[in-house]
C-alpha cells in the first residue's frame, strides 16, 4: 500500500511538505483564523487520509457499519477542531490522524459491545491475530488498552504499532512519516511486538 495514491509497488506519493508544514504552523497559532487554510490542507492530505482509512477498514470485520469515507470525515473533524495541538510538520499530522481514526474505531467498538454485552469483560487476543484482522470488537478494545500501556512506556514504539497495525503501513512508509530510519522502525517494531505479546497473553 502506498500513502497517497494507492498504486501497489509504486513510489510513495506525498503532498508538498513545505506547504503542508506552513499551513500546520498557521493553524497551530490560531486554528480558526483561516478557513481557507483548513480547506487547502484537506485537499493536500485527503488522498493519504483515505489510504490510511482504507487500510484500517480492511482489517475490520466484514460488514462493518463504518465506511472509509465516513472514517476520514469524522477524523478530519476531530483534527480541525483540536485545540492546543502544536502542529509541527506533516509526520506529526499523520501520526495524530492515525490515532484519531483508531480512537473512532475504538469508540465504535465500545458502543457495539455495550449494546451486545452490556459492557461485558475483555478477552485476550494475540498480536498476530490483531495484525491479520481486528474482526471482533473485544479484540479492538483489548489491543487498545495494551497500546495505552505501551504509549506510557515508549511513545514512539506505540506510534510505530499504530501506523503498522492500524494504518497498514510498511516499515519504509512508517519511517517516512516519522522521520526516522527504517532500521529504527524495525527495532521499535520488534520491541513493541514482544512487549504487546506479553501484555496480551496475560499472567502465566
Amino acid at each position: 500500500m502506498s500513502v497517497g495514491h494507492d498504486h501497489p509497488g509504486g513510489r510513495l506519493s506525498t503532498p508538498p511538505r513545505s506547504e503542508v508544514t506552513a499551513i500546520l504552523h498557521r493553524l497551530a497559532r490560531d486554528p480558526g483564523a483561516s478557513p481557507e487554510d483548513a480547506e487547502r490542507l484537506l485537499a493536500l492530505v485527503y488522498d493519504e487520509l483515505r489510504a490510511l482509512a482504507d487500510a484500517l477498514m480492511r482489517r475490520e470485520r466484514p460488514g462493518h457499519t463504518l465506511q472509509p469515507t465516513i472514517l476520514v470525515h469524522d477524523a478530519w473533524l476531530r483534527l480541525v477542531d483540536a485545540r492546543g495541538v502544536d502542529w509541527q510538520d506533516r509526520s506529526h499530522f499523520f501520526g495524530i490522524a492515525a490515532r484519531a481514526m483508531r480512537q473512532l474505531l475504538v469508540d465504535h467498538a465500545r458502543k457495539r459491545l455495550a449494546v451486545r454485552r452490556g459492557g461485558g469483560g475483555w478477552t485476550r487476543v494475540s498480536l498476530s491475530e490483531a495484525e491479520a484482522a481486528t474482526a471482533d470488537d473485544v479484540e479492538v478494545l483489548a489491543l487498545h488498552e495494551a497500546m495505552l500501556r505501551l504509549t506510557a512506556v515508549d511513545p514512539r514504539a506505540a506510534r510505530v504499532v499504530e501506523l503498522r497495525v492500524f494504518g497498514g503501513l510498511k516499515v519504509e512508509e512508517v519511517a517516512h512519516l516519522l522521520g526516522v530510519s527504517p532500521r529504527t522502525v524495525d527495532g521499535d517494531w520488534s520491541m513493541a511486538r514482544l512487549w504487546l505479546k506479553r501484555e496480551l497473553a496475560g499472567p502465566t
